[in-house]
């Protein structure tokens, strides 16, 4: 007897798709698949594409030349000679458009950010690295002295005196620190507001701070944390304290329009890049907002899906009751739908501060003595993890300094002798500083990781001589450890924290080269394949979506990206420079940013089309957004 085992492969060798039956079906000696032509007449029309290679991801059949598609699923994968066996008189088409292509899975946008993305992205960037947008290219800032200069001819550019200015992407740590005198001098009328690298710290000039109302007095009454946290004279605010001061300056930073000319803007970014299924680690606890974003990225003309994780740190501040907080969860479910939902069971959580401020909590101190922040207490820490443990759900943690590590795996290993669980995927987000020991830890623990591996690129040089120095600084985001210890993890750009390009995050994560060149630490260097995975089927596996996405078998979600070469067989140093053809999405052929979308062909999904949303709400929401990194 001939059988099919459930990845679609007639053992023996014939390729066959697990369907007419389902996965696992046998059919005697007697049976044949032309006997069942009566019923495959009545199937839908499905479509073979044909591809110069198809790299799987799944270890069964690593690699093919011929998917087939059904009704937004893979029915099958192998060779065109396989197909024609499994297909019979089944009505199909042949695609053959990627003959000379390469076909992976549908990249994965593990961890980023569209709103702080849309507004970064449409803001002045002055930045420590060039940024290659679908509106041109915008150079990195040179020394403070060139930042000073740009930021001014930015200023004397726009006519109405009153209109804010915001800028992002200074680094105190490349070119020096940054206050309210030095953008005074730039202008005294004109409301400035720098957004800094890290997302987590704003320097604001005095019109700035006029413009929204922020006094000594308003930082005087912010709690112990924030107002620590805080320097009016240098108007200066970081991680708690720009939460706190966010309800005052947010509508000169942010406007309705800008929020959607930034999020459309983001869109063709991210699908230029590949990317099939996206993820905003920690979903805006604005309903105004969140319908703002659903305006652009619920659209049934979106490119790809996007998910939202619960923002459990501001929940569990909201809220005393336990039981509140998991309802209040629960009930975020009703404001995604079309292309956006809600990520079922997950929760957002922080440690420390962030690696782009050196604001991370570390063992050792600082090279100038300087210290890391908290960006939950402890005790509001503690809290939600508790709540949300016991609830079941998984936990994404940010977290970036060996100290700030060290909280979350005693938290982790406090909850499960207190709470045992399988397989509860705690996933530690970021990884910037840690020890290796900790990767041991991690291990024994059950917890995965998300890596940044641009850090490494992007700082590693500056960082080995002001903060960290080089061993720590090289050391960064020790993929090879983890490797080694067999801990699960994947690869996340943190949009604009990063690229939102998984092509360059591979390529950093494969070469590990720095700014000016060189090679940080060779033994965390990891090989193109475990890069591939760390885009396709690991991201999908962080998301507890491996059963739906990032790999090509029958079954799950037909997303794929098209590449002109295969990142597996290319030299290292050119992984970055593989052009993206196009994506197809749950069976939808979409080409690159030169191709038109076809949004008649888009999945709605749950929750039908994308809704309308209130743009006097959303001014006003925006009034009172959080920061949400």
């Amino acid at each position: 007897m001939k059988t099919f085992d459930r990845r679609g492969l007639m053992k023996g060798g014939l390729a066959a798709a697990a369907l007419m039956g389902g996965a696992g079906r046998a059919f005697g000696e007697t049976s044949s698949l032309s006997d069942l032509g009566t019923s495959l007449v009545s199937s839908p029309e499905a479509t073979i594409y044909l591809a110069g290679e198809i790299v799987t991801m799944d270890p069964v059949r690593p690699s093919a030349n011929a998917v087939a598609v059904v009704n937004g699923r893979i029915l099958a994968v192998g060779s065109l000679d396989d197909m024609r066996l499994i297909f019979g008189d089944q009505p199909h088409r042949i695609d053959d458009r990627f003959g000379d292509k390469v076909v992976v899975p549908g990249f994965i946008a593990q961890h980023d950010h569209p709103v702080l993305a849309a507004l970064t992205m449409s803001s002045e960037i002055l930045s420590i690295e060039d940024w290659v947008l679908p509106s041109g290219t915008v150079r990195a800032v040179k020394d403070k002295r060139d930042f000073i200069e740009r930021l001014t001819r930015a200023a004397n550019a726009r006519s109405d005196p009153n209109e804010p200015l915001v800028s992002w992407g200074y680094h105190p740590a490349f070119y020096g620190p940054l206050t309210r005198e030095d953008l005074d001098a730039v202008s005294s009328e004109r409301p400035i507001l720098v957004w800094a690298r890290s997302c987590h710290e704003m320097i604001l000039n005095g019109a700035a701070l006029a413009a929204g109302g922020v006094t000594q007095a308003v930082v005087d009454g912010f709690d112990d944390t924030s107002r620590k946290q805080s320097n009016f004279d240098e108007g200066r605010f970081w991680e708690q304290g720009l939460f706190a001061v966010l309800p005052h300056i947010a509508p000169l930073a942010a406007t309705p329009e800008r929020l959607r000319a930034g999020l459309e803007l983001s869109r063709d970014y991210m699908h230029a890049k590949g990317i099939t299924f996206g993820n905003e680690p920690g979903g805006i606890l604005s309903k105004p907002v969140q319908d703002g974003v659903n305006a652009v990225f619920s659209s049934p003309d979106m490119p790809f899906r996007w998910s939202f994780i619960v923002d459990a740190k501001s929940l569990v501040a909201a809220h005393d009751d336990d039981a509140e907080v998991i309802a209040r969860s629960e009930a975020l479910a009703s404001w995604y739908g079309g292309m956006t939902s809600l990520a079922p069971r997950q929760a957002k959580l922080f440690s420390d501060g962030a690696i782009y401020s050196q604001l991370m909590q570390v063992r050792e101190p600082y090279l100038d003595d300087h210290h890391g922040e908290w960006m939950m207490d402890k005790a509001l820490f503690e809290r939600a993890f508790r709540i949300y443990w016991d609830a079941g759900y998984q936990l994404h943690v940010h977290v970036n300094g060996d100290a700030g590590l060290d909280r979350v795996l005693d938290t982790l290993e406090a909850n499960l002798r207190r709470n045992p669980r399988y397989d509860h995927r705690t996933v530690i987000v970021h990884f910037a500083v840690s020890a290796f020991e900790q990767v041991e830890r991690i291990r024994n623990l059950g917890a995965i990781v998300s890596g940044n591996p641009y850090y490494v690129t992007a700082l590693a040089d500056q960082y080995a001589e002001v903060g960290l120095g080089p061993a720590r600084a090289d050391a960064m985001v020790r993929l090879g450890d983890l490797s080694r210890a067999g801990v699960r993890w994947s690869l996340h750009s943190d949009m604009p924290m990063a690229p939102a390009d998984p092509l360059f995050l591979m390529w950093c994560a494969v070469n590990r080269v720095t700014a000016s060149g060189r090679v940080a630490a060779p033994d965390q260097r990891i090989s193109a394949e475990e890069a591939l995975r760390g885009v396709t089927i690991e991201a999908a596996y962080s998301l507890k979506m491996e059963s739906e996405i990032g790999s090509l078998v029958p079954g799950k979600r037909a997303n794929m990206t098209i590449l002109d070469r295969n990142p597996l067989a290319v030299a290292p140093m050119e992984i970055r420079d593989i052009a993206v053809w196009g994506t197809v999405m749950e069976g939808r052929v979409i080409p690159g940013s030169k191709g038109k979308r076809d949004a008649s062909a888009v999945p709605a999904g749950p929750g039908g089309t994308a809704p309308a949303f209130d743009r006097a709400a959303l001014r006003h929401a925006l009034n009172v957004v959080h920061a949400h990194r």
